[in-house]
């Protein structure tokens, strides 16, 4: 059971949801979106090389005071025999201001003793710093912090909670994990 927890929590890590700054009301242009599916796109390349320490420029500020490069790259590093990623498909992307959502599809070939083929179905967040943008993580408080202070970003954009899907018998089957006991 824990190796379960272990991925899943692996896998939204990886998703990199949930961002922080304020949101803007400017409409996206065609370029903003081609810029946000590049960012998705070379974060996710950077992550399937491992490529663990260019990851952590790609965080938020508000992230890398959280979380110092060290940390994330032993803890991508004490992970990475888990899973094997595989590819990436990029759905629509939604820009307002300097904050972008992106619907993704995750593919990983998940390690033994599963040993099988998954997929994680996941918005990612993104924040504009300085000119690039961010790949946010994943964090309760920053999402609820983010959404207080930006009503009108959550209700164009509401917050889908990740699914997750394995291959069983050639069909994906949703991955259920098992409830902490507190």
């Amino acid at each position: 059971m824990k190796s379960k927890r272990t991925i899943l929590s692996l896998l939204l890590l990886i998703s990199g949801c949930i961002l922080l700054a304020a949101a803007g009301s400017i409409a996206a242009t065609p370029s903003d979106e081609s810029d946000v599916r590049g960012a998705v796109q070379r974060i996710f390349d950077q992550l399937k090389a491992g490529q663990y320490e260019a990851l952590y420029d790609s965080l938020p500020s508000s992230s890398r005071t959280r979380l110092s490069r060290d940390q994330l790259v032993k803890g991508l590093q004490r992970t990475s025999n888990l899973y094997q990623l595989q590819r990436i498909e990029i759905g629509a992307v939604r820009v307002s201001g300097n904050l972008a959502v992106v619907d993704t599809v995750m593919y990983a070939h998940i390690a033994p003793p599963f040993n099988t083929d998954g997929k994680l179905v996941v918005q990612q967040y993104l924040v504009r710093e300085e000119g690039s943008w961010r790949m946010a993580t994943g964090d309760r408080a920053t999402i609820d912090r983010f959404l207080k202070s930006n009503p009108s970003f959550g209700r164009k954009f509401p917050i889908k909670r990740p699914h997750m899907f394995i291959k069983q018998d050639g069909k994906w089957v949703e991955f259920q994990p098992p409830v902490r006991k507190r």
